[in-house]
């Protein structure tokens, strides 16, 4: 059987260099031809690994831009958030296949293999995944974890905590947990130090999407490099 070519989307060039770390043991089975995190899938891939991280969700524009690709054969949401209700509406959006962060490298190729061979397309995989997503992300040195990192980086964006709470589908309440946990663990008394801190710790983009009205039918993603 031939490895699984695969196209890694994501903004973070910390993330998507983490994601081909896990997956550099299993080059023979999985292939990583490109990291898309600024432009449109170029070469013809198996599949399209879609992070979420700081990103938005897989029920947006970006996963049926993906899906309209005739270059990709699959588009897979790659993410934590393991609301069956999402997932559903992740996948009536157009992607193919739907993959928990949290599953660790072995499984996760396992998972790729089973969606590119038209088998199970849900990967959650059970009570038995850890909360907390393997794999790097920015701050993580610092100790924030995955979902406290993702929301200092959509803060460093610029977002609201209301624009937050929909991007990611949790609560307000849920994300001002987050964002106190996380100014206790950068030292920050502020937004404003917030945002400094973030910024000069890599939680800037290092690409910047320009996004299309949701409404937009067959609307396409452009970026530019941040």
């Amino acid at each position: 059987m031939t490895a699984v070519q695969i196209a890694l989307v994501n903004d973070y060039e910390v993330v998507a260099r983490e994601v081909v770390g896990m997956l550099r043991a299993y080059q023979n089975r999985i292939r990583v031809v490109e990291l898309d995190l600024n432009k449109r899938v170029d070469d013809v891939v198996d599949i399209a690994l879609y992070d979420t991280f700081a990103g938005t969700q897989g029920d947006r524009a970006a996963v049926r831009d993906l899906a309209a690709n005739p270059r990709v054969s699959a588009v897979v949401v790659y993410s934590w958030n393991l609301d069956p209700t999402h997932v559903a509406t992740v996948m009536s959006n157009g992607a193919n296949g739907y993959i928990s962060k949290g599953l660790p490298a072995a499984k996760l190729v396992a998972a790729l293999e089973a969606i590119r061979a038209g088998g199970e397309r849900i990967h959650l995989g059970g009570a038995s995944v850890s909360a907390v997503a393997v794999g790097d992300w920015p701050g993580r040195e610092e100790g924030l974890t995955e979902r406290e990192a993702e929301v200092l980086a959509l803060i460093t964006q610029g977002l609201t905590n209301v624009e937050i709470a929909e991007r990611t589908h949790l609560s307000i309440n849920s994300i001002k947990t987050y964002i106190r946990s996380c100014y206790r663990t950068i030292g920050a008394t502020s937004r404003t130090n917030a945002v400094l801190w973030g910024i000069e710790h890599g939680f800037r983009p290092d690409r910047v999407r320009i996004e299309h009205p949701e409404p937009t039918p067959g609307s396409v993603d452009v970026a530019v490099n941040a």
